[in-house]
């Protein structure tokens, strides 16, 4: 085991970084589950529900206050203006300082009425504005170190954002016991708005440019068309928390995220799967061979289904350690969910063959209409029914966002001449199927520990049994993707763009 890692740091620039990226995400995200016990243990659900609407509410704002600059163009704009990186970072920096300046003009004069529509108190309104502002200076320059390979410097500016940010919000909440939902989120967003400030004052002293018409016409005009698009993505991510959070209490919003959170902790291991998945399906439609992307989809698709299913069957243990009995109704949420994610999967799948063509607006369609539906249904479910039933409109939505990319990809096919049935749908359905059914049922045995232990120890010998063919499986997968590198580098671009 220890000689395979060595041999993979060893190998090229691209490797150890994209290794690198994956272990940070890895340790981040173990970090927020560890800590996550402390929060909810010794804050109420009510105080807890602060930190929940707060981070909800951040990235639908921000994408107004940055357009998403350090996404979208981003990656184009590094090989565009590769001779002056640094004065294109420095110039739509400015753009974003102008937009937060924007911000704080229309918040600043109506601070009672904004608040009272957002649920949080104007102190953490006003630092949402400089963390939107000095979070986007640090993605800029973090999108600038993977697109060099600078993975050092960038791991280690996750790192001790995330060990100081935890650090100050435990020791905030421990302080300022009268009010520790907001201490929390200071905490986490002081860290985040030092950090970014510094990198802000770099990146403007290294760019020397405030204004350059060119860079700004470029970044704007590729980005505000993608607007709607990561919108709805964001909204369709973050309107069931900021609903129930207005509509039912920030207490049921603190529940909702625990389970939301433990349905979706291997979003990424999709990512990780996905992003190897994609240049070697790339080089199959460029070569005109489809007949193996059959196989490798439903092996990836198989693998997420055993991994969900884990999680769902572990549901209401996770749910204890991480919290308390009081969020344990929340455990209703996580298979709905979790079966969301695999639908998130089938639809990143149909994606990439939209992205791969540059057909973007059937993308933007589906989200949009996806997102809306999404919406109402949670208006009327919170509203008869509690938050639970939001697990549920998610799934729906997820299904109707699956759908309309399947038919989205089959148009794109009959117009570029590929063969519409480059997936087998019909194992994916059937896969799909059989998962939603045991999960389910799983989800019925949830007031039965004993059988449900049972079902949890049959499925481990099971595992191991079959040990060397799963090992097997998966290796011959990641296997395929090491090919030779003669990639369509637009399309891979394209993807890289779009899924940031």
């Amino acid at each position: 085991m220890f000689k395979k890692l060595k041999n993979l740091l060893s190998q090229s620039e691209e490797v150890k970084a994209s290794t690198a990226y994956l272990i940070c995400s890895v340790l981040l995200k173990c970090m927020a589950f560890i800590t996550l016990p402390l929060f909810t243990n010794i804050m109420s659900m009510d105080e807890n529900g602060f930190g929940t609407v707060y981070s909800s509410l951040l990235p639908i704002l921000i994408i107004f206050t940055s357009l998403n600059l350090p996404y979208g163009s981003f990656s184009t704009a590094m090989i565009k203006f590769e001779n002056d990186r640094d004065g294109y970072i420095s110039s739509v920096n400015t753009i974003c300082i102008l937009l937060v300046g924007i911000y704080f003009a229309g918040y600043l004069p109506f601070m009672d009425f904004w608040n009272d529509l957002a649920g949080l108190p104007s102190v953490l309104m006003i630092l949402m504005g400089f963390e939107m502002l000095f979070s986007t200076s640090t993605q800029f320059w973090m999108g600038k170190a993977r697109f060099e390979y600078k993975y050092k410097p960038f791991v280690k500016v996750t790192i001790i954002q995330s060990i100081l940010g935890t650090a100050a919000s435990i020791c905030l909440v421990l302080i300022l016991t009268d009010c520790q939902g907001i201490a929390r989120v200071i905490g986490y967003s002081m860290v985040s708005c030092i950090i970014g400030s510094v990198l802000l004052v770099d990146s403007i002293a290294k760019g020397k440019k405030c204004f350059n018409k060119t860079y700004w016409k470029y970044a704007i005009s590729f980005n505000i068309p993608l607007i709607p698009y990561y919108l709805s993505q964001v909204i369709f991510n973050q309107s069931d928390r900021l609903m129930i959070s207005s509509m039912t209490g920030r207490g049921d919003a603190a529940m909702y995220n625990v389970a939301y959170s433990l349905a979706f902790i291997l979003t990424f291991v999709l990512n990780a799967l996905n992003n190897s998945f994609v240049p070697w399906m790339y080089r199959k439609i460029k070569a005109n061979d489809t007949k193996e992307i059959h196989k490798v989809s439903m092996i990836i698709a198989g693998i997420m289904s055993v991994l969900l299913l884990g999680v769902i069957l572990i549901a209401p243990e996770f749910i204890l350690i991480m919290s308390n009995p009081d969020y344990l109704p929340a455990v209703w949420v996580v298979p709905p969910v979790s079966m969301s994610l695999l639908l998130l999967f089938y639809s990143q799948l149909f994606i990439n063959v939209e992205f791969y063509f540059e057909q973007k607006n059937k993308l933007v369609i589906a989200s949009i209409l996806s997102a809306l539906v999404n919406i109402v249904l949670n208006y009327f479910g919170i509203l008869y029914f509690g938050f639970v039933v939001a697990g549920y409109t998610t799934f729906l939505s997820y299904i109707l966002f699956a759908v309309c990319n399947y038919f989205a990809m089959r148009k794109v096919c009959r117009e570029k001449g590929l063969d519409e049935n480059i997936y087998n749908m019909k194992h994916l359905v059937a896969l799909l199927l059989i998962f939603s059914v045991v999960g389910f049922g799983v989800m019925a045995l949830y007031p039965f520990r004993i059988i449900r232990y049972a079902v949890i120890l049959v499925a481990l010998v099971v595992m191991f049994i079959f040990r060397k063919k799963v090992i097997k499986i998966v290796a011959d997968l990641f296997a395929g993707f090491k090919e030779k590198k003669d990639i369509a580098k637009e399309p891979e671009k394209e993807q890289t763009e779009e899924k940031a």
